[in-house]
């Protein structure tokens, strides 16, 4: 499914006349960045002096070659197939652990994380409207800590805020969360405890209601889920940073589902190019009027379901439009993938 090579690469991205323009796996910080940027008017620039060019362009397209080599490498990036479960009677059963470990965001590059079941995000769960789910959550880890179902509609006493809903989740115990699902949509799962640090370490999750009623639904080819955080593990899509971060491959006029959720504490405006995305749900509610865009504005704990019907050939660019949230001297970073639509 993945077999791409540097000259399919190009090749595609020059057919769709949506070349991806640089990319880069140097992360600098934005202080180094600024001490070497000061605007310098084209025409004060020596034509003979090209070293900065050249050091800058090598630096870009070392990160595409890195990108095209780790593509089909990460085989959880897009965490499908959801999480198993075991059934008791008719109630799906959810085993969640919370865990204290170093996280790789691409590269070697190491975070001290905090996960669910080892992974950052937590696994994607998903079931369907009317289910009773049990969620027993175990805490491994030196903090307390608990859960919350953001957007879900449940008994308060399963929602998950210490001293409020319940006690916190101490080192060394479990929880058990249970409940019937109502509200069918695109929700998370995240820490509501020590929230700052523990939900941008990792500790979130995507947590999708199918509708019963499928009729609800668009028709699509695919459904991926973008999971946006900026702050405990740095500038991530789906716990991993450009370029480690995996492209969605489509078939030319495919319709896909990309499916946004901001775990950050930043806003991230996510820019696609080459063809529009039709936004058609809001926090797990479909809009009375879809409309589209090509930067759609994501704010903490927003989410947001958008399609976007393939119709050009090519590689396409898709990234947070805060540039310094994806892009340096060094190429880009952080929170940028691709959209591949090929024959």
């Amino acid at each position: 499914m993945y077999a791409f090579g540097r000259r399919h690469f190009l090749k595609l991205a020059s057919a769709g006349a949506g070349m991806l323009g640089s990319a880069a796996f140097a992360r600098t910080s934005l202080a180094d960045d600024d001490a070497h940027s000061a605007h310098v008017p084209a025409a004060d620039v020596p034509a003979q002096d090209t070293h900065g060019a050249d050091e800058m362009d090598t630096h870009h397209s070392a990160g595409i070659d890195v990108y095209l080599e780790n593509i089909g490498q990460d085989p959880t990036f897009w965490r499908q197939p959801a999480m198993e479960y075991t059934l008791d009677g008719d109630v799906k059963v959810f085993e969640l652990t919370c865990t204290e470990m170093d996280w790789d965001t691409g590269g070697g590059i190491m975070v001290a994380a905090l996960a669910y079941n080892g992974m950052v995000p937590g696994p994607e769960i998903r079931v369907t409207e009317g289910d009773t789910v049990r969620i027993n959550v175990t805490n491994q880890m030196t903090q307390s800590t608990s859960v919350h179902f953001h957007g879900v509609m449940l008994p308060n006493n399963m929602d998950g805020v210490p001293f409020i809903t319940q006690p916190p989740i101490r080192p060394g115990e479990t929880f058990t969360y249970e409940f019937t699902t109502r509200n069918s949509g695109s929700h998370m799962y995240h820490s509501h405890h020590n929230a700052a640090e523990q939900v941008t370490r990792g500790l979130m999750g995507a947590f999708i209601i199918e509708p019963s009623d499928t009729s609800r639904e668009p028709e699509i080819d695919a459904d991926y889920t973008m999971i946006l955080n900026d702050s405990g593990v740095g500038f991530t899509i789906n716990g991993k940073g450009f370029p480690y971060t995996q492209p969605i491959s489509a078939k030319l006029n495919d319709k896909i589902r990309v499916r946004y959720m901001n775990e950050g504490l930043m806003i991230h405006p996510m820019h696609l190019h080459g063809m529009p995305q039709l936004v058609f749900a809001k926090d797990g509610y479909n809009l009375p009027v879809p409309y589209l865009c090509d930067t759609l504005n994501i704010a903490p704990g927003e989410r947001y379901d958008v399609i976007v019907d393939c119709t050009e050939l090519g590689v396409w660019a898709f990234h947070c439009h805060i540039l310094s949230h994806a892009e340096s001297r060094n190429g880009m970073f952080g929170m940028v993938t691709t959209l591949i639509v090929e024959e």
